[in-house]
């Protein structure tokens, strides 16, 4: 049940300058601890067997020759641990200073990987004592035949060069490229090339004097980075006991994946930050973007070796995948999708030459959302919301309150209203076709969604507008729509937005709208259960809820990001929804909810199959035009037997 995880780790030693014996023994430790917690991949800072802040002390040949037999000691002591581990050093060869990464598992250095640009500015001289490998990571496509580059200082060939991949051979997943110091920084990272080549995580040993800002900027471009390079960063800092002469070290750790930062330690602290990357991840977001990664000439591989075993994870997962938690991101977020749906409706309306919508309103989240949408894009194009013609179509399971929320919000928008009742019309179909009142079946509830659609085409036609579909992303994946029902419309405006995020959407427009009676309004839709009212109310109240009947929305919504977005299994999803609901629902009612979510979402593929026209508003889409491909007779067996094999965990 490894599911694809490695726990890594980033490691800031205790250093004393110019003194690689005291070094070695904190770096030893640091390994150690990381090691007894499971670590594969353990990355230390730049320089930290002598201290970055040597300045001409490396020039002298005494403590490079400590520093070296320092690390072949780091190599023998480390024997027996598993964990492949990067740790900085200066290095000569050829009568030149290199800044190196040594690479080391099994006793042994497996490479020596130098740093490719190396800056000689004020504020930052190391061209004073170092030298490049290249002028540029491109600069050699290829070396000669038999001319790869080696050195043999511990009796043993060790490949040199910045054009080193290390590949595990249990696990072809993982290949591992290095960058040093200002590498990150270049306009083009070795990191471009080495992913190109396969890499897919980057380890960074870094010596950053810390200035101010200097965290932010850090933070961004690992985010940034990692997300351009769909790879895995692993950032460790020179800190504590480093020269404070004309710098201050920070000491900063920090490890990103895909885009997102996973986990960071303290500013101004010794010790380790670890967590977990997630190679299966990182594999099915490379496959989606291989076009992106052109060749990049011969890069020399170097095998390691590291066990497939399972490691409890640290990492966290949000409950709420497509909600930020940071209020302001989730005000952007917002934003940003009412801009897009807006922008989406209004070249609809224009293309069409139409001056009239119509919009089903139920008192529901869903309908609001599009009737928002709907009045947004009327603003931009300057004709007036009287145009936007409402229509509330009560029905056997109408209550009081849903339809004055509906009439209410029509009115404080300053949409016209129109009220048509579908009883009479429903049960003159009933006797049509045989169908029982009493009998509240699937008929029963599908012969009014699909009553309510062609009243609501039919006024389009009267009035020479256009339908607004108001289904969301999380109904589509569930299917929970009535086919040629609420499922078909002209433009539908919610169709890339998931459950979860609607409320968001709506409380954002009641908090900035500025409109006391439509803020009241929209916050008592918020309060309501979601519903199709269906089915005949309870003394007055809504008796059909949807998440009693398909589950909790906020638990399909992590399933099917995780699936779709990221390509989990059944099992992984499991696994981290357990952490991510954990003082929520129990692992029994996230098992049972998870197989209904597997088993809908293959068996409704075929109304996906012709959804409407309608905007992607994030990253994910079930638009079988641009986002999701797939067959409406794809089977879910593979996928229902490893969630009903849970059960027996």
């Amino acid at each position: 049940m490894q599911h694809g995880y490695v726990k890594v780790a980033a490691v800031t030693p205790e250093v004393r300058v110019a003194d690689p014996e005291y070094n070695a023994r904190q770096i030893l430790q640091g390994i150690r601890d990381c090691a007894a917690e499971g670590a594969g991949i353990i990355v230390l800072p730049e320089l930290c067997l002598s201290a970055a802040t040597c300045q001409d002390l490396f020039l002298f040949h005494h403590m490079l020759e400590e520093c070296r037999n320092q690390l072949r000691s780091l190599a023998e002591q480390t024997a027996e641990t598993e964990a492949l581990i990067f740790v900085g050093l200066p290095w000569e060869k050829d009568g030149k200073l290199y800044n190196v990464a040594a690479a080391l598992q099994g006793g042994r250095v497996l490479a020596l990987i130098p740093q490719t640009y190396v800056p000689d500015t004020a504020d930052n001289g190391k061209g004073r004592y170092f030298t490049g490998e290249y002028p540029s990571p491109w600069g050699r496509d290829s070396l000669p035949s038999g001319t790869e580059e080696r050195v043999t200082p511990f009796g043993y060939e060790i490949p040199f060069g910045s054009r080193i991949l290390l590949q595990c051979r249990e696990r072809e997943q993982l290949v591992i490229g290095c960058e040093i110091g200002e590498d990150l920084w270049a306009v083009m990272p070795p990191s471009l090339g080495l992913t190109c080549a396969g890499a897919n995580v980057i380890v960074h040993l870094s010596a950053m004097a810390e200035t101010v800002t200097a965290d932010q900027l850090l933070r961004q471009k690992l985010k940034l980075h990692s997300r351009q390079l769909t790879a895995a960063y692993l950032h460790a800092d020179a800190g504590e006991g480093e020269s404070t002469q004309d710098m201050v070290f920070a000491g900063r750790r920090l490890i990103a994946e895909c885009g997102e930062l996973l986990a960071e330690g303290e500013d101004f602290s010794v010790g380790k930050t670890m967590t977990e990357i997630d190679l299966f991840r990182l594999t099915h977001e490379r496959k989606k973007r291989a076009a992106c990664f052109a060749p990049a000439g011969s890069y020399r591989r170097v095998c390691f070796s590291l066990t497939l075993k399972e490691c409890e994870l640290k990492r966290t997962y949000d409950a709420l995948p497509f909600v930020p938690k940071d209020k302001e991101a989730r005000a952007r977020r917002c934003e940003d999708i009412f801009r897009i749906q807006i922008q989406g409706l209004k070249k609809r309306l224009r293309h069409t030459g139409s001056r009239q919508a119509v919009v089903g309103v139920s008192g529901g989240l869903d309908s609001t959302l599009a009737l928002l949408v709907t009045a947004g894009a009327f603003d931009l194009l300057g004709l007036p919301r009287e145009q936007i013609q409402t229509v509330t179509m009560p029905c056997f399971g109408t209550t009081d309150r849903t339809y004055d929320n509906a009439c209410r919000l029509a009115k404080a928008l300053g949409a016209s209203l129109r009220e048509v009742d579908i009883r009479e019309s429903v049960l003159t179909h009933f006797r049509d076709i045989g169908q029982d009142p009493g009998n509240h079946d699937v008929t029963y509830e599908n012969a009014q969604a699909r009553e309510r659609t062609q009243v609501l085409m039919d006024i389009a036609n009267q009035t020479g507008g256009l339908v607004i579909g108001t289904g969301d992303l999380s109904e589509l994946a569930l299917g929970w729509a009535t086919y040629n029902g609420d499922h078909m419309s002209m433009y539908g405006v919610n169709g890339g937005v998931p459950k979860t995020l609607i409320r968001y959407l709506v409380r954002h427009y009641a908090d900035t709208c500025g409109e006391e009676e439509l803020k009241k309004t929209l916050l008592d839709i918020l309060d309501t259960p979601v519903s199709p009212e269906l089915l005949p109310p309870v003394e007055g109240t809504i008796s059909q809820k949807t998440e009693d009947l398909v589950g909790p929305y906020e638990l399909h919504d992590f399933f099917l990001y995780h699936m779709l977005r990221s390509g989990f299994s059944p099992s992984k999803i499991d696994r981290i929804a357990a952490g991510a609901f954990q003082d929520q629902y129990d692992r029994q009612t996230i098992r049972h909810w998870l197989k209904v979510f597997c088993r809908r979402f293959f068996a409704q593929q075929f109304k996906r199959s012709c959804l409407p026209d309608g905007p992607k508003t994030g990253s994910l889409s079930l638009s079988p035009r641009g986002g999701l491909m797939m067959p409406s007779d794809a089977v879910a067996a593979l996928w229902l037997k490893e969630a009903e094999g849970l059960e027996d965990e």
